[in-house]
């Protein structure tokens, strides 16, 4: 809908999520279609990735870090589970959308202003080993931190409208425009750790508006915006239990890069940000089936939550451990090709890192069921528990190994939320626990999902002439 249409009716509002899944294609069609996008992307982020890694060498990788980290990692971890609780209760209402969405928004973006005023007195104990410049750097880019909490939020109502399409959109747009910034500084030679942190940091500006003028022309009603206490107490109530979820899921995945900043020189810094980005790489299978099966499990039978959510586990995890088997054979040339030779000392690093990857999209997953049956909280505290081993033992390892101490806490702690998440289907869920093991019909399905997409992409051209 563009904007100059009239906006829709009270009638039409009552199915809106139906005419988006119909829109959009369905489950299985909007997760190969995001999987696509992610590849699209991680082709960009190599580039980007490469780029940085030669012209900074590993010092500058590593002050390029420093300054980049925080601006999403703090909007990521004060969301208090407003974007989960957006794509819960968006889904589940058919009215009060706009209000819903403007309080959301809202505590978001104050919980953001909070997070960067503080983080800001508190940077130059956390920096210590980095330069002044580099600590001041990163104070500056706090500014952007609500502006990546609107960017949070915004998305997460894309996705509960059923519009994934918009959402890979603006995912592929994040990369695009590092990439672009990145390639101006290089050729007006004006490429240095700062500016490449602009690079990384200003990406967040188009996006958000991106995101934010897709909502707009998609409005379901021109009235409605309104402060409503109550609208905030709803989407609290449920987002501070699936918090913990958002939290984890945060840490488990920054935890080892924020503790690594602190505790080794920037050179060693910037060796396992380049071993850490190439390991993250396997996650497009499963934020791709992440960012689909919550929208579509909310508030469906449990027996059909637990179905749906085993098949994309395996199905994702098989994907990716195939991926990671190909890396950790390929890994010594194909970083020394990339990035160059001073990186190739966290080789074995990096296969520690790859193997945590598989692990932790079957967790990210799996996670999905107890999102979807309204019980976040168990997951909250499956994972706290399964987190809380990673801090004490990088504190412990990282000091001893180094880059691959970071790494072993990882994967041990990946592993432990692994067996928590697993067995609470059984002892929270009272239901079966997933089957881990592939079935024939997984390979059918894989199959049929890419033969329905190929003659969907032949169909194109003859419907195009």
């Amino acid at each position: 809908m563009s904007t100059a249409t009239a906006p829709m009716q009270q009638s039409e509002r009552s199915e809106p999520n139906e005419r988006s899944e119909h829109k959009d294609g369905g489950g299985a069609h909007a997760v190969a279609h995001s999987i696509l996008n992610r590849m699209a992307m991680i082709a960009i982020q190599i580039c980007t990735g490469i780029l940085t890694a030669r012209m900074l060498q590993p010092r500058g990788r590593g002050e390029l870090a420093a300054m980049i980290l925080w601006p999403l990692f703090l909007a990521s971890v004060t969301t208090l589970g407003i974007p989960s609780s957006l794509i819960y209760f968006l889904r589940k209402h058919t009215e009060g959308h706009a209000t819903l969405i403007l309080n959301g928004v809202a505590m978001s973006v104050t919980f953001g202003c909070v997070a960067a005023g503080v983080s800001a007195l508190l940077m130059p104990r956390w920096l210590h080993q980095y330069s002044p410049s580099v600590v001041h750097g990163a104070q500056l880019f706090l500014l952007t931190v609500p502006l990546c909490s609107m960017m949070l939020a915004g998305q997460a109502t894309l996705e509960a409208f059923g519009k994934f399409t918009y959402s890979n959109i603006v995912q592929i747009l994040v990369p695009s425009a590092t990439l672009a910034m990145l390639l101006l500084f290089l050729f007006t030679h004006h490429f240095n750790p700062f500016t490449a942190a602009i690079s990384y940091v200003a990406a967040a500006v188009p996006v958000t508006l991106l995101i934010y003028y897709f909502l707009w022309r998609e409005r379901t009603a021109s009235t409605g915006w309104k402060w409503s206490p109550s609208a905030c107490r709803m989407l609290l109530s449920y987002g501070i239990r699936s918090y913990g979820i958002d939290l984890l899921g945060t840490l488990a995945l920054q935890v080892d890069t924020v503790l690594v900043i602190s505790l080794l020189q920037p050179s060693a810094m910037g060796v396992y940000a380049v071993m850490l980005s190439l390991s993250r790489m396997l996650s497009l299978f499963q934020s791709a089936v992440v960012m689909v099966l919550f929208p579509k499990t909310a508030g469906k039978p449990l027996e059909e939550i637990v179905e749906l959510t085993e098949v994309a586990m395996r199905i994702s995890v098989m994907i990716t451990a195939a991926c990671a088997a190909i890396l950790c054979f390929l890994g010594p040339v194909l970083i020394g090709i990339m990035y160059g030779r001073p990186f190739l000392s966290a080789v074995g690093a990096l296969r520690l890192l790859l193997v945590e990857a598989t692990i932790s999209c079957a967790v990210a997953v799996l996670a999905q069921a107890f999102m979807a049956v309204g019980r976040p909280g168990i997951v909250t505290i499956l994972q706290a528990i399964g987190l809380g081993l990673c801090i004490p033992m990088m504190l412990l390892l990282i000091p001893r190994w180094g880059v691959a101490g970071a790494a072993a806490s990882l994967l041990l702690s990946t592993t432990a939320r692994f067996l928590f998440i697993y067995f609470g289907f059984r002892v929270f869920l009272r239901t079966r626990m997933p089957r881990l093991v592939p079935k024939l019909d997984d390979f059918r399905f894989i199959a049929s999902v890419v033969r329905s997409r190929m003659q969907r992409s032949a169909e194109m051209p003859e419907a195009a002439q």
